[in-house]
């Protein structure tokens, strides 16, 4: 079965070029011009896959269609790739931590758009395959379920917060530079755009923290990167 992807974007011949691209990748595509339009779509349509999303969109940009989905219980783990003309460090960081998987900026090379695309697939698909529990302290991360807890707790995490978690955490004791982190969990050079690794670690620390405040479970080496003890 072919994964479904939607494509929001307000400008048509874009639309179509993707479109056209990923079909001939055997990729079922359903497109939406506007943020409004999109979120009644992802609603109605219970098996997206992924979700290419641009910036600048009418009536709700792009932004707020990501906020949306990632706070969604039912949509927060479906991978989202940005799109748009903006394409400074500060434009990318932003969009990464408010819970995109990936940006890339246009113009656009089709063929390294759909790489990107097959790539967020794979992780999504490895994260829906994988299984066993991993408790550290008081926190259970149950992998068949992309869950966490603490004292049976359940803490709200996105995508990629659970990806770093769950990579310090199967490994424990190793650690990882934050250029490792971001090769591993996002997958990309990101041109030494490091600290949205830093953003991503300081949530995961702040929400462990409101359901167990006396154990460290994120260590910083200072200088290095980062481990779970």
């Amino acid at each position: 079965m072919s994964s479904k992807i939607l494509v929001v974007d307000d400008e048509k011949n874009i639309l179509e070029l993707i479109r056209f691209n990923l079909e001939l990748n055997q990729f079922d595509v359903i497109t939406a011009t506007d943020g409004e339009v999109a979120i009644s779509m992802i609603k109605a349509e219970s098996d997206i896959d992924l979700i290419i999303l641009d910036l600048m969109l009418p009536t709700i940009d792009g932004i707020e269609v990501c906020k949306i989905l990632k706070r969604d219980e039912k949509t927060k783990d479906i991978p989202v790739i940005m799109l748009t003309a903006k394409g400074t460090e500060t434009d990318k960081i932003f969009g990464l931590e408010i819970g995109a998987d990936d940006y890339v900026t246009k113009p656009f090379s089709v063929k390294e758009l759909t790489a990107r695309v097959k790539a967020q697939l794979r992780r999504s698909d490895t994260l829906k395959q994988d299984e066993d529990i991993i408790v550290v302290n008081s926190m259970t991360i149950n992998k068949n379920q992309h869950s966490v807890s603490i004292n049976n707790k359940e803490i709200v995490l996105t995508l990629k917060e659970y990806e770093v978690l769950k990579l310090l955490a199967e490994n424990k004791g190793k650690v990882y530079t934050r250029d490792q982190l971001l090769n591993q969990v996002w997958g990309y050079d990101y041109f030494g755009e490091t600290r949205t690794v830093d953003v991503h670690i300081r949530h995961i620390r702040k929400k462990i923290e409101e359901y167990d405040s006396s154990n460290e479970y994120i260590e910083t080496i200072r200088g290095v990167g980062y481990k779970i003890k």
